[in-house]
């Protein structure tokens, strides 16, 4: 049978001679030239083995496979789709935000600004106690007066004058009230007031006497021109008499200096004052600068008798000082006063006798 001629239609086209045409549509060559020989046609494709389905056709489950609508995605993330091999894609994994915060992050995103007002405020309270506490604090160098606390001042340390404040009383003041009338004037001098500020007396004694140790310090009153060591040499002759409160053992004295007195290692002081500052050492006895007495820890001495004694003792100004110091010792040690036991006998030391022997004979002793 004859092949159609070229260019002619026939009954039947070869498989995918559409498919050519359309891909590449033939074009008039232009005048004059000779048209190229036609090329030939592209091999058939073998049609697939499984015969096409249309869309409509398709089944249920691969119509779900298609059309159903993947989970929501965030922003920045792929949406979940089909993949190559025709299976559904899954969806991507949640976007990583870094490390989780710690401690002090949530504290700061659970209270916010809180979170920094609470360490300032914490910080300003401690800054106020301490100025509070600085403020409140008593000065080293406070005003000290003839009380313990002031034997145990920086400036009783380094022996300087200390002046006599208020004292604190350790026990109930005692001493000689003042006469009813003034006597005349014993034959002497004295400083009628000093510098109202006392010094302790530098320098220590051995023990005197057995028994319990009392311990004493020695002071004089400024400005009163008494020799210091020369009334503390008196005072320890007096405390280490046999005679005297210590006798057969009842107890020991030692005398002590600076340091000890700074620290309070005694146990009572004896102190020479003018009579003008007597009611400034012994407030509220009512000596009238007349007599001697004791307050707290003190046994003060008035410097107007212990330089003229009193008219009883008749000019025996030697015997009427062992008595004095007798005396107000003894109410530091807790004695309390005695009457005159009879007439013509010996006073008692702690018979009240710058005021009056009342009948009885002078006696400057505790054990006579």
């Amino acid at each position: 049978m004859a092949a159609p001629p070229a260019g002619g239609r026939s009954g039947s086209r070869p498989p995918g001679a559409d498919d050519a045409d359309r891909r590449s549509p033939r074009v008039p060559p232009p005048a004059g030239r000779r048209p190229p020989p036609p090329r030939p046609a592209a091999p058939a494709r073998p049609a697939a083995s499984r015969p096409r389905v249309p869309a409509d056709d398709r089944s249920a489950a691969e119509r779900r496979v298609v059309e159903r609508p993947g989970p929501p995605h965030r922003a920045g993330e792929r949406p979940a789709g089909p993949s190559a091999g025709g299976e559904p894609a899954r969806a991507s994994s949640s976007r990583r935000t870094g490390p989780p915060p710690g401690r002090l992050r949530r504290f700061v995103r659970r209270y916010g600004w809180r979170a920094y007002a609470i360490p300032l405020l914490t910080v300003a309270t401690l800054l106020t106690l301490v100025d509070l506490t600085r403020q409140g604090a008593p000065p080293e160098q406070a005003a000290a007066g003839p009380s313990v606390t002031a034997s145990t001042s920086p400036a009783r340390t380094a022996g300087a004058a200390v002046g006599p404040g208020t004292p604190t009383p350790t026990g109930p003041a005692e001493g000689e009230a003042a006469p009813s009338s003034t006597p005349s004037a014993a034959a002497g001098t004295y400083v009628e007031r000093g510098e109202g500020t006392v010094t302790v007396v530098p320098g220590s004694s051995p023990v005197y006497g057995t028994g319990p140790l009392r311990r004493f310090v020695v002071e004089v009153e400024n400005g009163i021109a008494v020799d210091g060591p020369g009334f503390a040499a008196a005072v320890e002759a007096t405390l280490a008499d046999p005679r005297g409160w210590g006798a057969g053992g009842r107890m020991s004295f030692q005398r002590v200096g600076v340091e000890e007195a700074a620290a309070g290692e005694f146990d009572f002081k004896v102190s020479l004052i003018s009579p003008g500052n007597m009611e400034t050492y012994c407030p509220g006895v009512g000596t009238g600068g007349y007599t001697s007495c004791r307050y707290g820890d003190r046994a003060v001495i008035n410097l107007a008798r212990w330089e003229t004694a009193v008219p009883d003792y008749q000019g025996d100004v030697a015997t009427y000082r062992l008595y004095v110091v007798n005396h107000e010792v003894g109410h530091a040690l807790g004695n309390g006063h005695q009457p005159c036991p009879g007439a013509g006998q010996l006073a008692p030391v702690m018979q009240q006798q710058t005021l009056g022997l009342e009948g009885c004979t002078k006696n400057a002793w505790p054990y006579p």
